[in-house]
């Protein structure tokens, strides 16, 4: 490559970016925003099919391409395109599309972008269904919260999946980790070195200069996309636990419910009658959450950072939420910009103070903000990305020569990947 080409970067994508259906998707597009700065040449590829709420690349200047999953095309496109840096979105497409990459791009830093570790997730989604079936009427969900590290590790140790995920993180070169919570679990409890991971958490350009006041807001909201399985358990949480405490202390209450791809399950919870409505996709996610008085995310299980509640302070809203959904959100010492709470009783009483107390509720908006500026800045975590790439690329192969253990697992789990594959093509491919 000349001096002054501009780097290539291939994105090999699970799916297209839907930055207003997900908070994955809004990640995404903040760290295309932060190579796009770099002017450096971007390329989305994926084997999905496009959603209704994709984001337009093209017109952001990234070449979108349409890529199949076990097909020889696939090599042909990458060694043609013979990208700079490689960023697998999810580890599954670095366990389909990696050895590809690597024996046609050998060269190629080799980036995985995690959203959240898959595995915690599932891991505390069974805890909970295991939990649940013991305690069916549980209120109070303070125990299952307060797992320590080497629980969490146990839990995670023994999946399947982790096993999957952890390999991909040792054979990429650098993944990026949206929460510091998970950088500790991997480095104190699996013992990856710090040298694979980065934070790279949700990044903000702009911080607000002022919000809509208190007196003209009015309900209870929640948003998630309802296809998220800790989104869904929250919504039935609410319906069942929730928000008929919220509505014995304020009967004229109402709970507007925001989410991407509605489901028949979700869409028969609508009930005004009980103040409990079903909103479907919302077509500005800012501005609904700008018209509530309160934010509702009461998740019992989960991972990652939550993009709703980082909208939630944003716009000033302040939000009731578990343990799980601050999560790697606070900074230091900083409040939690509204209250954090670990029964379904707390929540509701949290709640109805917050959207009351006009007092309690400016203290928390104004938490909100210096927890955006302390943590959340584009400005910051932008340019230590681009570093960290250029780092990355400088120092290739010491990088590699450090980690045997994932070259190691490349050459095996590859081997047997690229011979499934091929297999998997022959299979289909029409008998002439």
């Amino acid at each position: 490559m000349s001096p002054t080409a501009a780097t290539k970067v291939l994105i090999i994508g699970y799916v297209w970016p839907e930055p207003r259906s997900s908070a994955a998707g809004g990640h995404m597009m903040q760290i295309l925003q932060s190579f796009l700065e770099q002017g450096w040449e971007l390329t989305f590829a994926s084997p999905a099919n496009e959603g209704e709420h994709k984001e337009d690349l093209r017109a952001l200047g990234i070449r979108e391409c349409p890529i199949e999953l076990n097909n020889s095309s696939f090599d042909r496109f990458v060694a043609e395109l013979a990208p700079d840096i490689v960023l697998f979105d999810q580890f599954m497409m670095e366990e389909q599309f990696g050895w590809r990459v690597e024996q046609h791009c050998p060269n190629a830093l080799r980036v995985l972008e995690t959203s959240d570790l898959q595995c915690l997730r599932h891991a505390r989604h069974q805890r909970l269904k295991e939990h649940l079936k013991r305690h069916a009427d549980e209120d109070d969900f303070s125990a299952l919260f307060a797992q320590a590290a080497e629980q969490e590790f146990q839990h995670m140790a023994e999946t399947d999946l982790a096993k999957r995920e952890i390999a991909a993180i040792y054979r990429c070169d650098l993944s990026l980790m949206i929460s510091q919570v998970e950088i500790e679990l991997l480095v104190e409890q699996f013992r990856l070195p710090p040298a694979l991971l980065h934070w790279c958490p949700l990044m903000l350009e702009q911080l607000p200069e002022s919000f809509v006041p208190f007196a003209q807001r009015a309900h209870f909201l929640s948003i998630g996309n309802f296809r998220h399985a800790p989104n869904w358990d929250a919504v039935l949480w609410m319906k069942n636990r929730v928000w008929p405490l919220i509505r014995q202390q304020l009967p004229g209450a109402q709970l507007h419910l925001y989410g991407a791809y509605t489901p028949p399950k979700a869409a028969a919870l609508h009930n005004p009658a009980q103040g409990f409505h079903i909103m479907n996709w919302a077509e500005d996610a800012l501005q609904v959450m700008s018209a509530a008085r309160v934010c509702l995310a009461p998740l019992r299980f989960g991972a990652g950072i939550k993009g709703k509640l980082l909208d939630a302070m944003l716009c000033g809203t302040p939000s009731v939420t578990t343990p799980v959904g601050s999560e790697s959100m606070s900074a230091g010492s900083l409040p939690w910009p509204g209250v954090v709470a670990e029964s379904a009783s707390a929540i509701a009483a949290a709640a109805v103070r917050l959207h009351q107390d006009q007092h309690q509720w400016n203290q928390a908006q104004a938490d909100g903000a210096r927890l955006l500026e302390a943590r959340y800045r584009q400005q910051v975590h932008g340019p230590a990305l681009i570093q960290r790439l250029l780092h990355g690329r400088e120092h290739l192969a010491q990088l590699r020569r450090d980690n045997f253990t994932g070259a190691m697992l490349r050459h095996h789990h590859h081997k047997s990947t690229q011979y499934m594959a091929q297999w998997i093509e022959a299979k289909n491919r029409p008998i002439s």
